[in-house]
């Protein structure tokens, strides 16, 4: 395959002198992937990019292409794209999240310069899915994934397809343009190096192989099935090669199984968008969300809601471990026939595209949430199943009870709303208990969460994501939940908030945390992870009553201080999560027996009395606290001002030096991670994490995510510095988006491109009151 990426260029005026290179027509160059309009982070609409619009470039092709098939692919074109060679149309593609090939053996020119168009159709056509009605996620256009020329002999492989029914055995199926007298099938293993061949005259080839290393979680081992066409010496004609897994995977009633080993799926939903570039995400950025997914979030799973997305994004869910649930273009509306047929298109052109993915372990075959519509969703479900037998099929919807064609019920559980349980039981939402049930989503619109929210919304946000899993984690009776959504997204009209953006991600829309992150990074073991979601001042609580407070470990055991000196220690709670949060319920703890040399049993009474005036007040005690204070009174002589004094000494400090608090996360003895607040944390910091500084330029540009975060003395998130934060890059690359941003609840991001040369790079980043950070990028040709 040859990069088709650069040279291109592009109007956003599609008309016959740009097609046919003629006139002085207005043009941008352009590399891909490309976004048809770039839109800003806040109030973004589809007129930013939803026109059409083209893209030409011209293909030098010389006496070496003569006896060769020849073929264009994009690998993706939001949403119509027509293609034309020499100015003569050859074909249009419907769907603008799935791959497409041309054939242009019969329309090229040898010896000489072609001219390749292709005219987009960026709107919102009612004629395709998953257009026709309104729908919660802007659908950005162009050419935005990258364009290969492929160059092939007159007999070719078009397809390899590997199943591996056990652990030690896969069956490839070759689909041939042609014909050849022998095939041979080479697995190699994650070095390269041969393990396994095998030769046969069709083109079904069955491996056993003994040896193999399967594919797990914890060791995403990747084999790459060479297969080749030999003639009658021996001779190959053609090679092609996949990545696959040995893995297998299964749903029962009871949940999903991977390996024969039951596992329950907690994951996201992930959208493919981005601030300013839309879909348009090089491979850098693509799998760094697959990183960020499983290393960071700890997640298992994610739903690519709502259409296939990345190639590149995929891969990388291969190698990390990542298991996905993918599904056709759609969002609630079904058109007439002919979108239909569309639809059943998309299905085919899903499952080809993807079935060699082992992180693939589920096809969509419905419109996310759409109604029941049996003779639609046989022929998806049946496709899906002749093109790959090997995989289970669902279909996400939000009814109750509803017709299930697929394997899996795959429901959105939004029930939950702070106080009702965390999940809906199986029978109150299917009819059939011997079919899995899995939950597609969960929170996200039922409690959208800014940022720049006040801690008590975030916490809340945290805690709803945590009851929801933890339920379906516990109950036995759920195969996985894939919560709403890794991150913010711009969206249409009023589905978002008045800026048009759904707050709805547990991560910022630049993938910066909010507390509810913690919720999922705190149940991987490979990092310590301490989040303590209450700012523990009292003016940010109403009347300075505290109330409860959570934190988020994967420790065994919180020991809180105050100003250096022990309070209390606290536990998870038990439920479905490996690590459920931690509920911090006394702030007086030990002192009172410290401090004031008080006997455990006075202790104990007298700190339940101040916690229940510190969350409720004296105005609204229950009869119970009242009898305790009385008791107090009684027991121990006690006088309304002991009572007065103590709770402004340990609770209530108004006017006092602000306390200094220090929670230790303690794993097995050890203190794993640390957070403080309190004290005086004015001198702010600027933190910044960037996914790359090695930045290469080889079949198209690379970009970096850098992710810009300040924090305050004691090392946490500042979410009052609303700050201005400018961004100054000096060298051979470029920023997406503006040069002066704001952090939103004390954070914020950028994007830096690279610009097709070689050399160093150097972004400086600067808000008022924090020292500037500058990042350092070096970019060079990546040598093939």
């Amino acid at each position: 395959m040859i990069s088709l990426c650069n040279g291109w260029e592009f109007s956003r005026d599609w008309s016959e002198a740009f097609l046919r290179f003629e006139g002085a027509v207005e043009v941008e160059e352009v590399r891909l992937p490309h976004t048809s309009g770039e839109v800003p982070l806040h109030y973004a609409a589809p007129e930013h990019y939803a026109f059409v619009c083209g893209y030409r470039k011209k293909l030098f092709l010389g006496e070496e292409a003569r006896g060769k098939r020849l073929f264009l692919q994009f690998d993706a074109a939001g949403h119509i794209a027509t293609v034309y060679c020499n100015g003569k149309e050859l074909y249009t593609h419907r769907c603008g999240y799935t791959a497409f090939r041309v054939e242009i053996t019969d329309h090229v020119r040898l010896g000489e310069e072609n001219e390749l168009a292709v005219r987009v159709d960026a709107t919102e056509n009612p004629s395709v899915p998953p257009f026709g009605y309104v729908i919660d996620y802007l659908t950005y256009g162009g050419l935005y994934r990258e364009a290969w020329l492929d160059v092939r002999p007159g007999d070719y492989i078009e397809d390899i397809h590997v199943v591996t029914p056990k652990l030690t055995r896969a069956e490839v199926r070759l689909t041939v343009s042609g014909g050849a007298e022998k095939y041979r099938v080479t697995l190699l293993d994650a070095e390269g190096k041969p393990c396994c061949v095998r030769e046969r005259n069709d083109n079904i080839i069955y491996v056993n192989y003994s040896e193999a290393i399967p594919w797990t979680l914890e060791r995403p081992y990747l084999y790459t099935c060479l297969a080749e066409l030999l003639d009658g010496e021996g001779n190959t004609v053609d090679s092609a090669s996949v990545r696959f897994g040995f893995r297998t995977a299964e749903f029962y009633a009871d949940g999903f199984y991977l390996n024969g080993k039951r596992v329950f799926l907690r994951g996201l939903n992930r959208h493919q968008s981005y601030p300013y570039i839309g879909y348009a995400a090089p491979a850098s950025l693509q799998r760094e969300d697959a990183r960020v997914l499983k290393e960071e979030l700890c997640c298992n799973a994610v739903r690519t809601s709502h259409y296939p997305q990345s190639q590149y994004f995929m891969d990388a869910c291969d190698e990390l471990g990542l298991l996905v649930f993918t599904e056709i273009p759609g969002w609630q509306h079904i058109g007439d026939e002919a979108w239909q047929e569309q639809a059943v298109e998309n299905v085919r052109e899903m499952v080809t595209q993807y079935r060699n993915h082992p992180s693939v372990i589920l096809w969509g075959v419905r419109i996310n949430e759409s109604r029941d519509n049996d003779a639609l969703y046989e022929r998806t479900n049946a496709l899906a199943h002749r093109l790959d037998s090997s995989r289970a099929t669902s279909g996400v919807r939000y009814l109750r009870h509803s017709s299930l064609l697929e394997d899996v019920y795959a429901f959105n559980d939004f029930s939950h709303d702070g106080l009702t349980p965390g999940v809906l039981a199986k029978n109150q939402v299917m009819d059939d208990d011997h079919k899995p049930l899995l939950i597609s989503e969960c929170n996200g619109h039922m409690f959208p969460t800014k940022a720049f929210d006040n801690w008590a919304r975030l916490q809340e946000h945290a805690l709803r994501h945590a009851r929801v899993q933890s339920a379906a984690a516990a109950d036995g009776e759920h195969a996985g939940c894939f919560a709403w959504c890794m991150f913010d997204y711009p969206t249409h009209k009023d589905f978002g908030s008045g800026d048009r953006v759904c707050y709805h991600g547990v991560l910022d829309a630049f993938r910066n945390p909010k507390p509810a992150a913690a919720v999922y990074a705190s149940q991987g073991e490979e990092r310590p992870v301490l989040v303590v979601s209450n700012p523990m001042d009292i003016g940010d609580y109403p009347a300075g009553r505290r109330g409860d407070i959570w934190a988020y470990t994967n420790a065994q055991e919180i020991k809180l201080y105050k100003n250096g000196e022990f309070v209390a220690s606290f536990r998870p709670g038990r439920g479905g999560l490996p690590h459920e949060p931690v509920h911090i319920d006394d702030t007086v703890g030990a002192l009172l027996e410290t401090r004031e040399g008080y006997s455990p049993e006075k202790s104990a009474q007298l700190r339940a009395a101040l916690r229940s005036v510190e969350q409720h007040g004296l105005e609204h005690l229950t009869a119970e606290d009242k009898l305790r204070l009385g008791w107090c009174m009684v027991r121990w002589g006690m006088r309304m001002e002991d009572g007065v004094r103590l709770y402004e000494k340990y609770v209530g400090n108004w006017g006092g030096d602000v306390p200094v608090w220090r929670f230790d996360a303690v794993k097995d003895g050890a203190v794993i991670a640390s957070v403080t607040r309190g004290g005086d944390p004015r001198q702010l910091k600027l933190q910044v994490e960037v996914s790359q500084t090695r930045l290469r330029e080889g079949d198209t540009y690379d970009m970096a995510a850098v992710r810009i975060r300040v924090l305050d003395g004691n090392g946490n998130i500042a979410p009052f510095a609303q700050l201005p934060v400018t961004l100054a890059l000096d060298g051979p690359a470029a920023l997406e988006g503006p040069a002066a941003i704001t952090a939103e609840g004390g954070m914020c991001g950028t994007y830096v491109k690279t610009l097709g040369r070689e050399g160093e790079a150097c972004l400086t980043i600067s808000a008022p009151g924090a020292e500037s950070v500058q990042i350092r990028f070096s970019i060079s040709r990546q040598t093939k």
